[in-house]
């Protein structure tokens, strides 16, 4: 009955082989754009004018020092999940060798993060989505625009594109892995196409006077900006929970995981700096589209129109593989007997679709009835704390079983681990005092629900 049991890990990676379950349909190229999937979207379409106001041209170097954060975590990602392919991420990897309540603390983590990360980039879909209707002099309803209250003096009900594209997204995901990774592929490469359309484009109107002073409110304001632009990173890790479905999973994991980051770290360090080349950082406080803005104010509408667009795809595919990794770490807590065993039954298509469903209405309605800022507060938290749990677990791993097969080996342990929390850590510090308070309310849900009923529907409390 203790509640730090743990998984037998060489019988999970035996059961993980077996035919029967998810469908193993996922290549390296699948991997890397999913990674580039999750990740380019709101980071660089919105987030980037909000930090450009916190660090000033210095927001590059906030995009490396939040780069470095989740490198450092990718690598201890990527060891784990060589040694163990299986659906769940670092919910699975926790539960194998730090113990049940860790797992299910952290799975619990998860739900908040992968949840709130769709919601939240519903809503951003909804306002890039209804401006690009109202360039074609077309408009929804006030009513139905928005969630009650988010707009000052306009009476809202509910925003109702957010939570259609929640339902198409889900229904896509509904058909199985390896249709809505072909769309995700596509999205993928016209959303990177845009991305560089607007670096050759805005390269040519760069001012270099504008990135004077370099850092105009000092280191406070790099890490401030580091520690909000983070979000931006948020989706990397969601790869980890495909690991069933992944042909190769010792090999491509690794690739997947690191490929993904390294690409969207390179984009957001070049895309951020010729932005605040074009305009001066103080004329994006307020702007929730500061790409577009950046080619308007140079001049190239016909590119600001096309950036549009690739928000919208952007954030597609944030949603869709945020939702994706949603649905497979209920259906790894629903198969350890954490959550009902209904949230792991299987469709024709290899599909967890109860938990994929729940998923899609549960945090579609939060996006439609809820406003952005209110869905956002607990993202960053969530994530970092995930990071640094998988960074402990590495090296615990590595003194209870370094015997064990690696495929692919975090170099300079424990050193690399270390860092990667010590650089979450410090950015957690930069988090507010209000989303502290409710990340720990949340996590104490989590905790009555754990004793309530978890525990004693644990598997592996019925194998004892």
């Amino acid at each position: 009955m203790s509640i730090f049991r743990t998984k037998d890990l060489d019988a999970m990676r035996e059961a993980s082989a077996k035919p029967g379950g998810l469908k193993k349909v996922l290549g390296p190229v699948d991997l890397i754009l999913m990674g580039i999937g999750a990740i380019v979207g709101t980071g660089i379409f919105v987030l980037t004018g909000s930090g450009a106001t916190t660090a000033g041209p210095a927001l590059a170097l906030s995009f490396v020092v939040a780069a470095f954060a989740c490198g450092f975590a990718a690598l201890c990602y990527a060891e784990f999940a060589s040694i163990l392919p299986v659906a769940g991420g670092i919910y699975t990897y926790s539960y194998a060798i730090l113990g049940e309540i860790i797992a299910w603390m952290i799975g619990w983590d998860l739900i908040l993060e992968y949840g709130l990360v769709t919601s939240a980039v519903s809503v951003g879909w909804s306002g890039y989505f209804q401006s690009l209707l109202g360039g074609f002099g077309m408009h929804i309803p006030a009513a139905l625009s928005a969630a009650p209250g988010a707009l000052p003096g306009v009476t809202t009900f509910f925003n109702l594109p957010a939570f259609l594209i929640m339902m198409v997204l889900t229904v896509l995901l509904s058909l199985g892995v390896r249709e809505s990774a072909r769309v995700n592929n596509i999205m993928v490469v016209v959303k990177i196409g845009v991305v560089l359309l607007f670096i050759l484009v805005g390269a040519r109107h760069v001012s270099p006077p504008n990135w004077h002073p370099f850092m105009p409110y000092g280191a406070t304001g790099v890490m401030s900006a580091a520690a909000l632009v983070f979000f931006a990173f948020i989706g990397f890790d969601a790869v980890t929970t495909a690991a069933e479905e992944v042909k190769q999973p010792k090999r491509d994991l690794p690739i997947g995981i690191i490929g993904s980051l390294a690409v969207c770290t390179v984009l957001y360090v070049v895309v951020s700096a010729i932005m605040t080349g074009i305009v001066p950082f103080t004329q994006f406080k307020g702007i929730d589209h500061p790409v577009s803005l950046a080619l308007q104010f140079a001049g190239e509408n016909w590119v600001a129109g096309f950036v549009d667009l690739g928000a919208i795809l952007g954030m597609s595919t944030v949603i869709l593989v945020m939702a994706f990794g949603q649905s497979r770490v209920l259906y790894a807590m629903s198969r350890d007997g954490l959550l009902p065993k209904r949230l792991s039954a299987l469709n024709g298509a290899g599909t967890p679709i109860v938990a994929t469903w729940l998923v899609g209405i549960v945090f579609g309605l939060l996006g439609a009835l809820v406003p952005l800022e209110v869905l956002g507060e607990l993202a960053n938290i969530g994530t970092l704390a995930a990071f640094c749990l998988v960074s402990v677990a590495v090296i615990v791993l590595r003194k209870k079983r370094p015997d064990l097969p690696r495929a692919f080996r975090c170099p300079g342990v424990p050193v690399i681990p270390g860092l990667a929390i010590l650089f979450c850590g410090a950015l957690m510090v930069f988090l507010s005092a209000v989303t502290w308070i409710a990340f720990i309310i949340w996590l104490a849900i989590g905790l009555v629900v754990y004793f309530t009923y978890a525990r004693r529907h644990s598997l592996l409390n019925k194998a004892n």
